[in-house]
């Protein structure tokens, strides 16, 4: 009944997501609901983990909901607690980590990292594609997370690259580590 009303809930236009969607402008009615279904494919939890900090306020060398966050502290924290996969705490050793597949802006998929070069210097900011052209970040001080489309005239001309994880590496990277500790705990 449960699995039921969910399904029904993400096609009414009534649901939660949805709501949102629209109320940001990310979808203009329920009628148009590509990106929601990208939102809830590969990678949506991700993807919605990181759409419940929007509005949390930028802060450099932020890592934390508590303290706020600078670019590459959101992604890593929504990474790790998403996935389990740490990566480094600078936009530019994210986007050089060998475990992180450099893909083309037309293979973007919910969840994948986004560069960009807004400190004259290559992959100086980071953010993580939520589908439709559209990705959420923290952008610099006074600001807070929010998503921002990568087709505006700033963004586009800035655009350095994108990265995927391997998310069933890192998935199962994170149960290996959990069984581990687990038998730390027997012995």
């Amino acid at each position: 009944m449960a699995a039921a009303a969910a399904a029904g809930a993400g096609t009414n236009g009534n649901d939660a997501i949805t709501r949102f969607l629209q109320d940001t402008g990310l979808m203009k009615n329920a009628s148009e609901n590509k990106l929601l279904n990208q939102v809830r494919d590969t990678a949506s939890d991700l993807v919605m983990s990181a759409m419940n900090f929007l509005g949390v306020p930028y802060k450099r060398g932020g890592k934390s909901l508590e303290s706020g966050f600078d670019c590459s502290g959101f992604t890593r924290h929504i990474f790790e607690m998403s996935v389990g996969l740490v990566l480094p705490h600078r936009a530019d050793e994210q986007a050089r980590l060998s475990s992180l597949i450099p893909i083309k802006q037309e293979e973007l998929k919910p969840g994948d990292l986004v560069f960009f070069n807004t400190m004259k210097r290559t992959f100086s900011h980071v953010g993580i594609y939520v589908g439709d052209g559209k990705f959420i970040h923290s952008p610099r001080v006074g600001s807070a997370v929010r998503v921002e489309d990568l087709r505006e005239a700033y963004w586009a001309k800035r655009f350095t690259g994108a990265r995927r994880a391997d998310l069933s590496a890192a998935q199962a990277n994170a149960d290996a580590r959990n069984v581990q500790g687990q038998a730390s705990l027997i012995r």
